[in-house]
């Protein structure tokens, strides 16, 4: 795994949390939505007769089991890779990779802090990631 790869991990890993919160979320609101099963006459079936709401209830409480693990994995991805990154020499180069890949700067904005032209970030980047070793 490159340097890049691995470092783009962390900003995938938080993408896919968001898109499962924002499921989850929908899950929710159709569980509020669903109507309750009338207190008519039972008939016997060989189908699941659950309401509705009880099986999405159920998907929603998957959903937020792998939220949590997906969560905790980040967590422990982030805290490894800020001390890989610690462990570089060159300061600035530390600093472009918590910029790009913690903060999810743009190269204008990392430019702007860094206090240097885009290209010249661009160029610091390079440099950082051929000096990034990447944890086993």
């Amino acid at each position: 795994m490159t340097a890049k790869e691995y470092l783009r991990q962390a900003r995938t890993l938080d993408a896919l949390i968001n898109t499962h919160l924002r499921e989850k979320s929908e899950l929710q609101q159709m569980a509020y939505s669903i109507s309750t099963p009338s207190l008519g006459e039972r008939v016997q079936t060989s189908r699941n007769t659950d309401a509705p709401y009880v099986r999405t209830l159920e998907k929603i409480m998957r959903l937020e089991d792998r939220i949590t693990n997906e969560i905790d994995r980040l967590v422990d991805l982030k805290a490894e890779m800020l001390s890989a990154i610690e462990d570089m020499a060159n300061s600035q180069e530390r600093l472009l990779l918590k910029y790009r890949y913690f903060d999810g700067c743009t190269w204008e904005e990392i430019g702007m802090a860094l206090n240097v032209s885009e290209r010249t970030a661009r160029r610091i980047h390079g440099s950082a990631l051929q000096n990034f070793v990447v944890p086993t």
